[in-house]
């Protein structure tokens, strides 16, 4: 019972880093609103390798519009503007000296259902990555039953069991994506 649980245990844990993969994938979706989550999965090509964008610089949000990027060393601020720029948020960053500014323009409301797909793309990757865990357990559990680790009762408790976690994460997964889309749409 007590190995149960332990198995049981890590495949929610595993589902819920999917959860919190797609939490970080959606703070890279931008709304009407500047945040420093928009530009956190940046990498930038400095030091001979890439490195994320936090670790050369650092970032704020003076107002509800604006994204301040202030990089430390000075050989590195082209490096983070190129990343910036060549990003796919559409930002237009302007360079003074080791800052680096970002007005944030107004989404248009085709730019805003593009990142609903995108957002809606991001959440069925994370549903996947949960089914693939359910698919593992589910596995565990039947290998379990063959090798006569446990019962018949157990094989359909812990099946249960599975599922309810499946589902739960799949819920939170949802309604995620559906704040996500609230927001780009009202922004």
């Amino acid at each position: 019972m007590l190995k149960e649980n332990s198995y049981l245990t890590t495949f929610d844990t595993y589902m819920q880093h999917a959860v919190d993969a797609l939490a970080q994938e959606f703070q890279g979706i931008r709304t009407n609103r500047a945040s420093v989550g928009l530009l956190e999965p940046l990498r930038v090509e400095v030091y001979g390798s890439s490195t994320p964008i936090q670790q050369v610089s650092t970032i704020t949000t003076p107002d509800a519009r604006t994204i301040v990027v202030q990089v430390w060393d000075k050989s590195a601020t082209k490096a983070v503007e190129k990343a910036i720029r060549e990003s796919d948020l559409g930002l237009n960053p302007a360079v003074d000296g080791q800052t680096i500014r970002i007005a944030m323009p107004v989404l248009t409301e085709e730019r805003r259902h593009e990142l609903t797909k995108v957002a809606a793309k991001y959440a069925e990757e994370s549903k996947v990555s949960v089914r693939n865990t359910r698919r593992d357990a589910m596995d565990w559990i039947k290998k379990s039953e063959k090798n006569g680790e446990i019962t018949e009762d157990d094989v359909h408790r812990m099946s249960d069991e599975v599922q309810k976690i499946t589902d739960r994460h799949i819920k939170e997964i949802d309604t995620m994506l559906e704040k996500k889309q609230r927001d780009i749409m009202i922004g």
